[in-house]
């Protein structure tokens, strides 16, 4: 088996952006963390990730579920011809990890690897929100991509080291082979109705907990609507 590979490391500021008396809302005031830039050489890879990226929304980003995100890097030429943007590359979602050699079909809830002295273990299925769209000025990217099923996954830190790009990712553990994040967000997105599949997954020891909270509510008959997340302030209030 071809093992992962991390072809780049991103990390980032927080801009802020926009004009307050812009017309369109694509054009108004906004911040984020999306903007990352190649980092090279060895990094401190912590608690909550790279110690020199930053999130503008920490109730929707970062955190030690969400310590690093990794996406793979060839998806891109998908959205490229999708979206016919040119600069839409590696990094372009905000990604921590560019990677090569694995996709959501390939990697599971709970994966425990070793990259470089740090070990790292698959959490949860990114789910867009409407930042891309907003970087983009493309209304419905966020939606595009949950569909498409290319969301990319995100990674929690069991131990803090150094790792650089480059390396090998080496599979330590796989405790549920079943539950690919391709899998996971067939169960969120697609087979909403099936309350056993929502069960399963919402039983998984390693899933994150906010994924739970979702598949529980489903599970006690309350549906909470994705606009707010897809759309943000892009989109006008109904």
């Amino acid at each position: 088996m071809t093992k992962p590979i991390v072809n780049k490391i991103l990390t980032g500021k927080v801009k802020r952006m926009g004009s307050p008396d812009a017309e369109d809302r694509m054009d108004r005031p906004w911040e984020s963390g999306i903007f990352k830039n190649v980092a090279d050489g060895k990094r401190w890879v912590g608690p909550e990730g790279f110690t020199d990226d930053e999130v503008a929304d920490k109730k929707s980003h970062g955190g030690p579920e969400k310590a690093l995100f990794a996406y793979p890097s060839k998806h891109y030429a998908y959205w490229r011809e999708d979206q016919q943007i040119e600069d839409m590359g590696t990094g372009a979602f905000g990604e921590n990890l560019a990677m090569a050699h694995v996709d959501e079909s390939t990697v599971c809830i709970g994966d425990r690897y070793r990259f470089g002295d740090s070990i790292i273990q698959v959490s949860q299925p990114r789910r867009p929100c409407w930042k891309p769209a907003r970087r983009f000025r493309v209304m419905d990217l966020a939606l595009r991509i949950q569909n498409s099923g290319r969301t990319g996954w995100y990674y929690r830190v069991l131990q803090e080291g150094y790792a650089k790009a480059g390396m090998e990712m080496e599979l330590m553990e796989r405790p549920y082979p079943e539950w690919t994040i391709a899998a996971c967000n067939e169960v969120m997105y697609v087979k909403k109705r099936d309350l056993q599949l929502a069960e399963q997954l919402a039983s998984c020891e390693l899933l994150a907990p906010n994924w739970k909270r979702t598949l529980n509510k489903r599970l006690q008959g309350k549906q909470s609507s994705d606009e707010k997340r897809v759309y943000g302030p892009n989109k006008t209030e109904t």
